[in-house]
């Protein structure tokens, strides 16, 4: 029993790096184009770095741009007004984009479908923390 689960550790840190390294790769990607959602790629990323990657993990959470959205999410689970406006926008754009091209109506109505539950999704989650009597911050829906 101890082989397997050593195997499976041994296994599981390359996966999950891996799958960290994909996340982040499409997060990037998706902070160019409006196709994919930065901020939970990002997050995925780091959860995975976590797991496999002590360094790169850290190398994320201290990234300039990168940092302060893993630090909000982390802290108090939410998204900063700034990245909600982006991520909402650009799958706005997205989905313009799609219907200029002439995609078919069933495409359409998925990708609308999955846009508007990423979007409550992340509108749907705090924007800031507010500080309690304590000074502990609490989520501010």
């Amino acid at each position: 029993m101890k082989r397997i689960r050593h195997t499976a550790s041994t296994l599981g840190k390359p996966l999950w790096l891996m799958a960290g390294g994909l996340s982040l790769a499409l997060g990037i990607i998706g902070a160019v184009l409006p196709i994919l959602p930065t901020t939970p790629l990002v997050i995925l990323a780091a959860f995975c770095f976590a797991k496999s990657s002590p360094r790169l993990a850290a190398k994320l959470e201290n990234h300039a741009f990168f940092g302060p959205i893993i630090s909000d999410w982390r802290e108090n689970g939410a998204i900063a007004p700034r990245y909600k406006i982006v991520a909402v926008g650009m799958m706005i754009f997205a989905l313009l984009i799609s219907i200029t091209m002439g995609v078919k109506t069933i495409v359409l109505t998925i990708q609308f479908i999955c846009l508007l539950g990423a979007a409550t999704y992340i509108l749907s989650r705090p924007s800031n923390p507010t500080p309690n009597p304590t000074g502990d911050t609490k989520d501010n829906n």
